[in-house]
Order: structure tokens, then sequence, then C-alpha cells
């Protein structure tokens, strides 16, 4: 190899290790779970997540995907629940409102849009999809309107919904860390 193509192949490695460094910021779980208020839970799914990439941008996406899955998860037990609700008025009420609050309208078309914001780059716009996603989840559980008494559900459902909003806080937690470096 002559000094020219020497120099021009140390350039572009020496490029491609700086440009690397600077496209995926890595932050180690502990740092990303350590402000969330379910340390473990978070520290858990972020350790769970396949494959050696540790970084930020790996971790977004992975979060989004279990997060459309436990929407998607969330759906499916509540349509289980209405059709299992009979003839109890009120039940059947509740679940078909929590439905609205996690079916299109709601959850799912927040994760779905929280992707392609994460897709186009516009990290602000996901942190408030998902943002908005854990308004819907307690919505579900606990009221659309202050000072509502909830609906005493005994069923897996508030138990689905709060696994929702704690990938949503999670995730929520990661765009802050893609946002503000």
């Amino acid at each position: 190899m002559n000094k020219m193509s020497y120099s021009c192949f140390v350039m572009v490695i020496f490029i491609l290790c700086v440009s690397s460094s600077y496209g995926a910021k890595v932050v180690d779980v502990d740092t990303i779970c350590k402000g969330v208020i379910n340390y473990t839970y978070c520290s858990n799914l972020l350790n769970s997540k396949p494959g050696e990439s540790r970084d930020l941008i790996s971790f977004a996406e992975y979060g989004i995907e279990v997060a459309r899955v436990n929407v998607t998860n969330t759906i499916n037990l509540i349509r289980t629940l209405i059709a299992k609700s009979g003839s109890n008025v009120e039940a059947k009420r509740h679940y078909k409102m929590c439905l609205y609050h996690f079916d299109e309208e709601g959850a799912l078309n927040l994760v779905d849009e929280a992707l392609e914001y994460f897709k186009k780059g516009n990290y602000d716009s996901a942190s408030q999809s998902v943002g908005a996603i854990q308004v819907h989840a307690s919505d579900c559980v606990s009221g659309e309107s202050p000072g509502e008494t909830p609906y005493p559900d005994t069923s897996q459902l508030p138990k689905y919904a709060h696994a929702v909003t704690q990938i949503s806080e999670i995730l929520g937690h990661i765009f802050h860390f893609i946002i503000h470096p």
C-alpha cells in the first residue's frame, strides 16, 4: 500500500470511529432507571433487551416494541372482559371506556405515532406521545375526571395498564437522555 492510500485508509477509519461515537450515545441501564418509579422493573426490562447494542436509540426502539406488545395484550384483555361482563352495565361501560383509551383512538395509536416520530428522529414528539400513553392508561384505571370514584376492577386490567404506564415512563426517561445529552 502506498503512502497516499495508507493515509486515506487511516482517515476513513478515523472518520468512521468518530461518527459512530456521535451517532449512538451509550448510557448504562442504572443511569436510565435511576429516576423511574420502579427501578427493578426498568432494570429487568432493559437488561432483557436482546442483542449487544446498548445505546439509547436501541433501548428506545426496544421500549417502543415492548410498549406495543403490552398495549396489544391490554386491548385483547379488555375485549375479553367486555364479552364476559354480560349484563353488568357498569362493568361493560368501564371496559368500553378502557378500550377507547387503549385502542386505535388511544394508546395503540400513540405507540404507532411514537414509532413514526422516532424513525424520523423527532424525539421530542416521540416523548410527548409516550407521555400521553401514560395519561390514557391512568384514565382507564382511575377514571377520566378528578374526584371520580374508580371502577372497583378486580380483573387483571389494572395490572396490565400499570405495565403500560411503567414502560411509557421508562421510554420518557430514554427520550430525555436522547434529547438532553
